[in-house]
């Protein structure tokens, strides 16, 4: 009996395993991926443009709404205890990363791992214009949080130049690179798996 596939993400398929330890290995896999990737860093301004909104994007498409959220949670938690080299270089490490002026884009990425993910499980991830909404919401689901806290940071009236019109063209670029990594991988899956 062939089972369905419709509510897997890719990692489930790529590597059917199940329980509590291979969860584990894939959130706590996530989470250092995600600060690799904020290492990838330059600063504009009081906010960075890295490259770990990727990995936040592509936590959520992998590995699905719960896991990819806590991939980020735990990115944040492990952040919090002052980890050198975690969060993006150049800023205040540990807690008070949290409570500055990117804490709300940090804190968004629970919630755009999780919008991902769960898009995801219902197939957006398989076809390049439904991953490119995906990937879409769950950027503007960061940005919301971001900007919503950083407005607190920054001269009223300047929250949109501090803290989003810098990082379209690189948000743009991060979708469309996971938009259409997603359905390949799930192509070339298919011809492996059958």
């Amino acid at each position: 009996m062939k089972v369905s596939t419709a509510r897997l993400t890719f990692m489930d398929v790529a590597i059917p395993r199940a329980g509590f330890l291979w969860d584990t290995a894939l959130v706590v896999g996530f989470a250092c991926l995600t600060a690799a990737f904020s290492q990838i860093s330059f600063w504009v301004g009081v906010v960075p443009i890295t490259g770990q909104t990727f990995a936040v994007l592509l936590a959520g498409a992998l590995l699905g709404s719960r896991r990819g959220a806590l991939s980020q949670l735990s990115y944040l938690a492990i952040g919090a205890t002052g980890i050198p080299y975690w969060f993006a270089l150049g800023g205040p490490p540990g807690i008070i990363r949290l409570a500055g002026p990117t804490g709300g884009y940090l804190v968004g990425f629970v919630v755009a791992a999780f919008v991902v993910g769960w898009l995801a499980e219902r197939g957006w991830d398989r076809r390049v214009w439904t991953a490119i909404l995906a990937m879409l919401a769950g950027s503007i689901v960061y940005f919301i949080s971001g900007l919503s806290w950083l407005a607190h940071f920054v001269p009223e009236g300047t929250v949109l130049e501090a803290g989003l019109y810098p990082f379209i063209i690189g948000d743009l670029l991060k979708i469309a690179a996971a938009a259409l990594a997603l359905p390949s991988g799930w192509l070339l899956l298919r011809r492996f798996k059958g």
